[in-house]
């Protein structure tokens, strides 16, 4: 059996366990199938015993979850009590429900609420298609700016200095061939999300996935979320995207007028 050895600071100990254990339940929550530990220590950068140690510390706690029959690791239910937290602090969580469901029943697809947090477009809410095959971007989900159609719809309420700042700092992160790679190519797309009051992300985030996007003005005029529809590209042709596009944007018309939110003049 392969030994391994840490060298521990006691100055630092405590801290870094902190941030160890953190790292191991970012590694849980993007798996859904559980994991073996083996495979958790060498995603975490760990050794097998140290990561064992912390594991068993979080299922102390509920945060992790120890599966026995399969020697499998999954997340804790108390990992989705405080993330869930997070969605909470954000008050048009609960009340952009009504309007993704409603969403969802028009279009029989997904239905998501998202912010941009830390230069990416994170998935706080979701109203799930009740199609077997369907779209799923679990909350807490992260994606690059640029392949979200709700990151995309967020960016083009901004100048343009400001989103070449911003690519210039954070650069594209392309995930299929069809994601945007360059700076003149993503201008054109954001002034056709201007001019027709929706983004598309047209299977840029995941080859056969489309998503239509619209956002929800805060009452300082700037953008406080946006909500979007995503399906299969099969069920989201070319025919049917403006009006599925002009419906996601009404209702985040009136999700900003139930906010007490205001478009920019």
């Amino acid at each position: 059996m392969e030994r391994y050895t840490e060298v521990i600071n006691p100055k630092t100990e405590g801290v870094q366990s902190v941030a160890r254990a953190l790292r191991l339940l970012k590694i849980l929550s993007q798996n859904d199938e559980g994991l073996r530990v083996s495979d958790i220590a060498r995603q975490a950068g760990l050794a097998v015993s140290t990561t064992h140690r912390l594991l068993t510390t979080l299922e102390l706690q509920n945060f992790s979850q120890f599966e026995p029959d399969r020697a499998l690791w999954h997340v804790g239910r108390e990992a989705f009590a405080v993330g869930s937290a997070f969605g909470r602090r954000h008050n048009f969580v609960a009340p952009a429900l009504p309007y993704l469901r409603r969403l969802r029943d028009l279009t029989r697809e997904t239905a998501n609420l998202g912010i941009l947090d830390h230069d990416e477009l994170v998935t706080i809410s979701q109203v799930e298609s009740r199609e077997i095959m369907r779209a799923i971007s679990p909350p807490g989900g992260r994606v690059p700016t640029f392949c979200s159609g709700m990151g995309k719809a967020i960016l083009a309420t901004w100048q343009d200095a400001d989103i070449a700042a911003f690519v210039a700092r954070t650069g594209f992160h392309p995930m299929t061939k069809r994601s945007h790679r360059n700076l003149t190519t993503a201008m054109v797309d954001i002034k056709r999300i201007r001019a027709q009051g929706y983004a598309l992300d047209d299977e840029e985030h995941v080859t056969g996935l489309r998503c239509l996007a619209a956002v929800v003005w805060s009452a300082q005029g700037e953008a406080a979320c946006a909500i979007s529809v995503s399906g299969l590209a099969a069920r989201l042709p070319e025919s049917r995207l403006d009006a599925i596009g002009k419906q996601v944007a009404d209702a985040a018309r009136e999700l900003t007028q139930k906010l007490g939110g205001t478009p920019p003049a």
